[in-house]
């Protein structure tokens, strides 16, 4: 298949400057053609000016990331359907490796790796979920347990169009949370295949909200408790679903109770917040399920860009330099080059990556400190070793040649 294939749906609201950086980093994709429909609030309308003419600009008046998936669905014209959030941003490689996938004619959806906030850890591998919600590690090459789908991280996963078509879009009546694990059972239960993709990377940094703050303190539960009422009443027996709201209010209350150790909240707060949740908890009891099936689009496919982008610089460098990296690094971008920049401090400090506001990839660390969280504490490398090390690890998903380009 062909990036003309492919329309990647990102749903924004509060959140103007993680989406610019997540269309920075959509820009950057290895191979142009790709189209890119952007569903936001009013903030983040005004945040993609930048890219206009070049995306399928939404609105979205009304806080429902299921709605607004559905509203992007309708305006994209590929063939496959990506969806990725608008605090993550893919490596360069994603869509490559989603559309190969997409070669086997008999796959309905994939998804793959999520990283968390360092940029190498793991935040979601391949799960199985069942109608309880229960999540379950798995093995991506043996067979999902009976009662298990596998399981589609919202902001990492991919369609063809014809499973709306046949099973109708996301629910609307999860305005928010499990809405693509509900989506993920309804895809496995209909007997389409799926399959983790190790290659399409995506890095999550779980931005502040309307429901969070940056560092993950709730601010209101009342989300979570309404969608699980709707994906319980949907998926679990009447017995089952006693015991699941049981267990999520205990493990919501342990939650509180772990941030309120760290002084992150006060009794008054965790009392305000487990209202929101039993609140959400009734509100959604009353809610009717709807998946509409989500119209074909009528206008023509937008590619977001049209020229394959150069292949990435690697600048490197120590903490001193940086001030002067940085200035190179935003010039190279400013004029359309891939910038992977590498800063090695004289220590073991741990390792951590990050796509910048500015718009390019940078890994920073001790040079003698480890990159994955599982190595050795302290490592004995060169400046010059460690740097061809590092470039080496990241070459398949950044589209940087092992002995490419170093600065």
């Amino acid at each position: 298949m062909t990036p003309a294939d492919l329309s990647v749906v990102v749903v924004s609201a509060g959140r103007p400057e993680a989406l610019h950086r997540c269309l920075l980093g959509l820009s950057q994709l290895r191979h142009a053609g790709i189209e890119v429909v952007v569903v936001a609030d009013g903030a983040g309308q005004q945040a993609v000016q930048a890219f206009a003419g070049r995306i399928k600009l939404l609105s979205q008046d009304i806080p429902n990331i299921s709605a607004a998936r559905n509203a992007g669905i309708a305006a994209a014209a590929g063939q496959i359907l990506a969806f990725i959030d608008d605090d993550a941003v893919p490596e360069p490689t994603w869509a490559d490796a989603v559309l190969e996938a997409f070669s086997d004619a008999e796959l309905a959806a994939v998804t793959g790796p999520v990283l968390g906030r360092n940029g190498i850890s793991m935040q979601w591998g391949p799960i199985a979920v069942n109608g309880l919600g229960k999540d379950l590690k798995i093995d991506p090459n043996q067979p999902i347990r009976d009662g298990y789908m596998r399981k589609l991280q919202g902001t990492n996963m991919a369609f063809r169009r014809d499973v709306f078509e046949r099973l109708g879009g996301f629910d609307e009546a999860m305005h928010f949370y499990l809405d693509d694990t509900d989506m993920a059972l309804r895809v496995g239960r209909a007997g389409l295949r799926t399959a983790w993709v190790a290659g399409a990377v995506v890095h999550h940094g779980f931005q502040a909200s309307a429901r969070r703050t940056e560092d993950r303190v709730p601010l209101s539960l009342f989300d979570i408790g309404a969608s699980t009422s709707v994906f319980l009443s949907k998926h679990a027996e009447g017995a089952e679903i006693s015991a699941v709201v049981r267990d999520l209010e205990a493990a919501q209350s342990s939650r509180l109770l772990a941030l309120a150790k760290r002084k992150k909240l006060n009794a008054e707060t965790m009392r305000k917040l487990m209202e929101s949740l039993r609140d959400g908890l009734l509100d959604g009891q009353e809610r009717a399920s709807s998946t509409p099936i989500p119209s074909h689009a009528s206008s023509a496919f937008v590619p977001f860009v049209r020229v394959d982008p150069p292949s990435p610089t690697v600048l490197s460098g120590r903490p001193f330099q940086r001030m002067g990296l940085h200035r190179e690094a935003e010039r190279l971008v400013s004029n359309g080059q891939p910038v992977s920049l590498f800063v090695f401090e004289p220590t073991p400090r741990k390792h951590k990556i990050q796509f910048t506001n500015g718009g390019w990839w940078e890994q920073y660390g001790g040079l003698y400190g480890p990159t994955d969280r599982g190595e050795a504490r302290f490592q004995m490398h060169s400046f010059r070793g460690r740097l061809d090390r590092e470039v080496r690890r990241i070459s398949a998903t950044r589209g940087l040649l092992p002995d490419g380009d170093t600065n």
